[in-house]
């Protein structure tokens, strides 16, 4: 019988991180002993993710390595979004996968690993329900992931917007939005937990609470967290959607201290026409006008947004508009995607036209761009101070994150002398580079 102990691999986006670690907890209240090499676990664990070609390729090659060293006497088992799609043909590329779990049942971890256990299973156990599940919570664990000082919390699963390129859909069904109550209370717990920053995350944070009947969903949210957990230093705000940024989302984020002057609202393209055949909204008249109304209304706003080059039937004009437009607007963060053909999506008979070597160049015309943008916001900071959330310690330096940095995506910065971790700290600004800042600690270092 394999031994009582499980290594995990989480792949993919923080949406996937959450479900890591709540399938984590569960197992850790069932007796499972978390470890860090594989060689000494009894159950490897892979929560896959399905959202684009490269990512399918990692899940796979992932997989391939751990059951290619598995021991007679462990369990292999694929979950997430990858293994919600493709469950069988996952099972097919990869011989030794014990079980398959998708990403609605994700809350049965325990069950199905304590089943794998017991019972003989000379084929792969499928634990893949086709039907939406709305009692996300039945497990009563927290629906979050914490790292240090900061945490994950997702706030809706799934998502009903219709982009024409995105599977998540299809893999996770429409948007379920969690209890307001439970969301809070969980925060609560957070923060009791040391944790100091909280993210908020969904597929579209500005639709949470649409299936609950509320109207402005997001904003009673955000109020009702700052309003009885004061507390909770930073609250973040991640996946914001195109026309869903309200005025009053924009009311409570100016006069909420604890929201960061920080949206990630990911556009994926900038021309019309392209937003169009993406199935995603067109009125770019809005972003402007949105952006602005934003960075009027929220002193020192940091925005990121999310690009896709390569769509079916871009042209080099209406990529021409994208590079005009990130010019024009100067956003402080941008991430940009090759187009990556999904079978099943909407997009599917556009096929995969743009050519590989095209694609490349635009992204890395884009990505040059940006970068001189990024540089030159940054030097704007130079002399001024940023508050920082101190993440680790290094040959000297204070490493952390500001306002302006979300987790893993964004940048650092690098302060001269030490800080406790998970403390927020003055930093004076010295220097800046295209991503990160440098400077040094405004208050008393501690001694080395």
């Amino acid at each position: 019988m394999v031994k009582k102990t499980f290594h995990m691999v989480s792949l993919g986006c923080a949406k996937n991180t959450v479900d890591s670690d709540s399938m984590a907890q569960l197992l850790l209240e069932g007796g499972y002993k978390l470890v860090e090499s594989p060689k000494k676990a009894g159950v490897l664990i892979v929560n896959t993710c399905g959202f684009i070609g490269p990512a399918k390729e990692e899940s796979l090659t992932t997989l391939k390595e751990l059951a290619s060293h598995k021991r007679a006497d462990q369990l292999l088992i694929a979950a997430g979004c990858l293994t919600q799609r493709y469950g069988v043909e996952v099972a097919r590329q990869v011989p030794g996968i014990d079980g398959i779990i998708g990403t609605r049942r994700w809350m049965d971890i325990l069950q199905v690993t304590e089943k794998l256990r017991s019972t003989p299973h000379p084929e792969p156990l499928y634990h893949l329900p086709e039907a939406p599940t709305v009692g996300i919570d039945e497990q009563g664990a927290i629906r979050a992931s914490v790292a240090g000082a900061s945490a994950y919390l997702k706030v809706a699963d799934g998502c009903r917007r219709p982009c024409a390129f995105c599977a998540i859909p299809l893999i996770k069904g429409t948007m379920v939005s969690r209890p307001l109550r439970t969301i809070i209370d969980e925060t609560r717990e957070l923060h009791g937990l040391g944790v100091r920053e909280l993210i908020l995350i969904a597929q579209d944070t500005t639709d949470y609470g649409h299936d609950l009947g509320m109207k402005e969903g997001l904003a009673d949210l955000l109020e009702a967290i700052t309003d009885e957990v004061p507390e909770m230093d930073w609250v973040r705000v991640m996946y914001s959607y195109p026309g869903y940024v309200t005025d009053r989302m924009i009311e409570v984020m100016a006069s909420r201290k604890q929201i960061l002057p920080y949206l990630d609202i990911p556009l994926q393209h900038a021309h019309p026409d392209m937003l169009a055949r993406m199935r995603r909204p067109a009125n770019i008249d809005w972003v402007h006008r949105t952006l602005a109304k934003m960075r009027a209304n929220i002193p020192n706003l940091a925005i990121r947004t999310t690009f896709i080059v390569g769509y079916p039937g871009e042209t080099e004009l209406e990529f021409q508009t994208l590079m005009d437009f990130i010019q024009e607007i100067r956003f402080d963060r941008v991430g940009a995607f090759k187009f990556s053909f999904e079978p099943g999506t909407t997009s599917e008979p556009l096929g995969d036209p743009v050519p590989a070597e095209v694609k490349q160049e635009r992204w890395e015309r884009l990505m040059a761009a940006q970068q001189n943008i990024s540089l030159q916001i940054n030097q704007s900071y130079v002399g001024k101070t940023l508050d920082v959330l101190v993440e680790g310690f290094d040959r000297g330096l204070t490493i952390g994150r500001s306002y302006r940095d979300a987790p893993e995506i964004d940048g650092l910065v690098l302060a001269e002398g030490k800080a406790e971790i998970g403390s927020i700290v003055p930093v004076r600004i010295s220097g800046a580079m295209a991503y990160d800042l440098t400077g040094s600690l405004v208050q008393q270092p501690i001694k080395l």
